[in-house]
């Protein structure tokens, strides 16, 4: 089925999907529709974790200055040579230099200057020797080791040429990224705004942790994870409500502006109360709802404007595969960020068969131990802490039939980088 198939004006409620939409499919969709963002400027102390909108150019050279790379004594490299333990040559002392407080006036033949590291250079000196190698006495230093010119000296441009491409455009900027910006003087950087995410939680029997419930209803887990796993891929919660199962309360929410990403939890499915993928219908397109793969079979996506919609299954494991098979592609990708997820994966074999079926994709829970990967669940949608006890994922294609005991296979470590 492709994106464009008339599955968006049919109502599926209390009478099951008729057919699935192949992930690839749901994938191609997401990636058509997911432009990077526009630009914003941020403060470069604020500026770790985001993605530069445009190849960054020194303005400035780093260091701008020949500068000292060890506390000692400024001199000329070639009035050393033949200086030795046996051979101390003397140097008259002249003066001394600081970080921001350089020597200033000429340095005679046969003269040194005391310095510490980050100081100036005086002009016509080249090298420094290590205070380790010298004695100084009554204005003299006694230089008992050879320091060849150039030696223990920063170079102007040496970290950072001026005109120099600093960064790319495209980089997401780790603190030393963000550091090495601010050695250029820059306060602030053009980076990719990050994609505003809205949350709506359905469900009449849905309650928020920490407020009374009935014996009937249930505490608000997706919330949790969902923030957590938002945030983890770069967006911004622009919202988050929980709304009941009223229409006209989640067609509000739904169709309100401010939001790029528009999640939805709970309400995808075939039940009476599953209001979200008829009203994203009515108020935009349902490029796609039901899916082949197990679990997040009710998933659902589609928009209404520019904003990106994604219905999320109320089963606390089908939200959570959902959200990292769909819709934190979109947030990745919106922000600039690369798709696919970004858990470490790592090569191992099965110590137990693994049985799926031809035409749906399965995302199994397993387990690393020393007999090799054990499958813990390979069902159970709504047992959360499947996803606790695992160390990660398989996906099994929806080409193959399972994987069999002592084949290799990729994990999907949950724990992030």
């Amino acid at each position: 089925m492709q994106p464009t198939d008339p599955v968006s004006t049919t109502d599926v409620r209390m009478r099951g999907f008729t057919q699935r939409a192949e992930v690839p499919a749901a994938l191609a969709w997401i990636d058509a529709h997911t432009p990077c963002l526009e630009g914003e400027p941020v403060a470069t102390e604020d500026a770790t974790g985001r993605v530069l909108v445009q190849d960054l150019v020194a303005p400035i050279a780093v260091p701008e200055f020949d500068r000292a790379a060890m506390d000692g004594y400024a001199l000329r490299g070639g009035e050393t040579t033949g200086a030795g333990d046996y051979n101390p040559l003397e140097f008259a002392v002249v003066g001394q230099a600081f970080p921001g407080r350089p020597f200033e006036g000429a340095v005679p033949a046969g003269a040194a200057v005391r310095i510490m590291t980050g100081a100036p250079v005086p002009a016509g000196l080249d090298a420094v020797l290590p205070a380790e190698y010298a004695r100084e006495e009554h204005g003299r230093v006694a230089v008992a080791q050879p320091v060849a010119p150039g030696q223990h000296v920063g170079r102007v441009g040496e970290d950072i040429a001026r005109g120099s491409q600093a960064l790319a455009a495209g980089r997401r900027l780790r603190a030393q990224d963000a550091g090495l910006v601010a050695s250029l003087g820059l306060a602030q950087v053009q980076v990719l705004r990050q994609p505003r995410v809205r949350l709506l939680v359905t469900g009449n029997e849905v309650r928020a942790p920490g407020q009374a419930k009935g014996p009937h209803e249930i505490y608000d887990a997706n919330s949790v994870t969902l923030r957590g796993l938002v945030a983890r891929d770069g967006g911004l919660l622009e919202s988050h409500l929980r709304l009941g199962d009223d229409p006209e309360r989640i067609a509000q929410a739904l169709a309100a502006p401010g939001a790029d990403v528009v999640l939805v939890s709970g309400g995808s499915s075939v039940g009476a109360e599953d209001h979200a993928p008829r009203l994203l219908a009515r108020l935009g397109e349902l490029a796609l709802h039901g899916i082949a793969m197990r679990p997040s079979s009710p998933a659902g996506m589609g928009r209404i404007g520019t904003a990106l919609v994604f219905l999320l299954p109320g089963n606390p494991v089908s939200c959570l595969c959902a959200y990292d098979f769909f819709a934190g592609r979109a947030i990745r990708r919106l922000g600039g960020r690369p798709s696919d997820w970004p858990y470490p994966r790592v090569q191992a074999l099965l110590a137990r068969k693994i049985v799926s079926q031809v035409g749906r994709l399965d995302y199994v829970r397993v387990k690393l131990g020393a007999e090799g990967v054990e499958p813990i669940a390979l069902s159970g949608a709504s047992v959360l802490s499947s996803t606790v006890r695992a160390d990660g994922f398989v996906v099994v294609p929806a080409q193959s039939e399972g994987q069999g005991a002592g084949s290799e296979v990729t994990v999907h470590l949950y724990a992030c980088p």
